[in-house]
């Protein structure tokens, strides 16, 4: 349960969310990227609140306003690497050589552009998870939620992925809030808070 939290984060902010298992980390992202409702309080994205809107409307906001990277990549089995990147452009309604072209340039950034037409069960981790930072930017969000984005890859592969993450980030200026145990991907964000027991406390 998240207790009284009061949380702003600029165009092109990166923050980590750091804290214990069960404090409420993963809750804070779901609240922030509109996947569930806070009992009290209001959330604004770009100068839109997202509260007291109508389920279709909060979706849309959502798929418009929002990207995530999990800690497990949630591709859909069946789709290529492409067709997962296009398929929040198409949702949005635009036209699908445009959605095409714009999830080309995107997989092309994150080092896939030679493995378009490859499905997730043909990508190692790493380039499920490059997969996955790619869709959740081609709307050009201008809030990019991360939750544990590496923790199911090894060191190294963590190391390349927080590379194209930020990369990319600093390049379409979304803001980043990124929860993990990673010191030093926390420290890669610059501004460090810790969540215990639903309370965000002051930077770490």
């Amino acid at each position: 349960m998240l207790r009284g939290v009061d949380l702003e984060i600029g165009q092109g902010e990166m923050m980590a969310i750091m804290g214990p298992s069960g404090a409420g980390k993963s809750t804070l992202l779901h609240v922030l990227g509109a996947l569930d409702q806070p009992t009290s309080g209001s959330v604004e994205i770009a100068g839109r609140r997202l509260d007291g809107l109508a389920d279709t409307e909060v979706a849309r906001l959502r798929n418009e306003l929002v990207g995530f990277v999990f800690q497990f990549h949630h591709l859909l089995r069946d789709f290529s690497a492409l067709e997962n990147v296009m398929l929040p452009r198409l949702i949005a309604g635009v036209d699908r050589e445009e959605a095409e072209a714009r999830a080309v340039v995107l997989l092309e950034e994150v080092g896939l552009g030679e493995r378009l037409r490859h499905r997730p069960n043909k990508l190692s981790g790493g380039e499920q998870q490059r997969v996955a930072v790619a869709r959740a930017l081609v709307n050009e969000p201008p809030l990019l939620l991360a939750d544990e984005p590496s923790g199911n890859l090894d060191t190294e592969t963590s190391k390349r992925l927080h590379d194209v993450l930020f990369g990319l980030v600093e390049h379409h200026g979304s803001a980043l809030i990124v929860v993990t145990h990673d010191r030093e991907l926390a420290e890669r964000a610059g501004r460090v808070q810790r969540l215990v027991d639903g309370v965000l406390e002051a930077p770490a």
